[in-house]
């Protein structure tokens, strides 16, 4: 098996691309230990030294390291191992029955078109790009002009997601709706 590596615009995480499918539908992330609790993998990249966060998408497996000193020369090759022994043992990604809970999305129900074509722009035109990076964006909420997102994966915690919000995903839904004034992540 062969995992190949790409370098995030986040510093502190790497994506692994297996060479296969990780999950075929949805995303998984646990930021702390005590979050992998449905993923055998992700419980085994937790017990990397170093490791401080992972994410699933459907062809990559982000993992984040520690801001403890930790560096990717020796955190790596670990993290390598354990996607492979992983894999090759055949177990599930995610326990039988483990889900990601939905956060919960708000906004005025006279919105709805306004939220709808928010989350088709972020369907269609973000959410592939910042996958390419190893992250992810959600619609959490939409009021009274501002959008609310939450970053995911790779873009949580990245210095380049402020400029990713502001220059890329505002100025796209300000292109297609005048009614947002800001995107804000939360």
């Amino acid at each position: 098996m062969f995992i190949q590596t790409e370098a995030t615009p986040n510093p502190a995480t790497l994506k692994f691309l297996p060479g296969r499918v990780v999950l075929q539908d949805g995303t998984f992330e646990a930021r702390d230990p005590a979050g992998a609790v449905g993923s055998p993998l992700a419980r085994a990249l937790f017990d990397v030294p170093g490791v401080s966060g992972v994410y699933f998408g459907h062809d990559f497996i982000s993992v984040t390291k520690a801001e403890d000193g930790s560096e990717w020369p020796q955190v790596k090759p670990a993290v390598l191992g354990a996607i492979m022994e992983h894999f090759m043992s055949g177990a599930p990604v995610l326990d039988a029955g483990a889900t990601q809970e939905a956060a919960e999305e708000f906004f005025d129900e006279a919105d709805i078109e306004t939220v709808e074509t928010i989350k088709d722009l972020l369907e269609t035109r973000v959410r592939p790009a910042v996958a390419g990076d190893g992250g992810d964006i959600t619609f959490r909420g939409y009021r009274e002009g501002v959008v609310y997102l939450e970053m995911k994966g790779a873009c949580s915690g990245c210095p380049s997601s402020t400029a990713t919000l502001r220059q890329g995903v505002q100025n796209l839904f300000r292109h297609f709706l005048p009614d947002v004034r800001e995107v804000q992540a939360v």
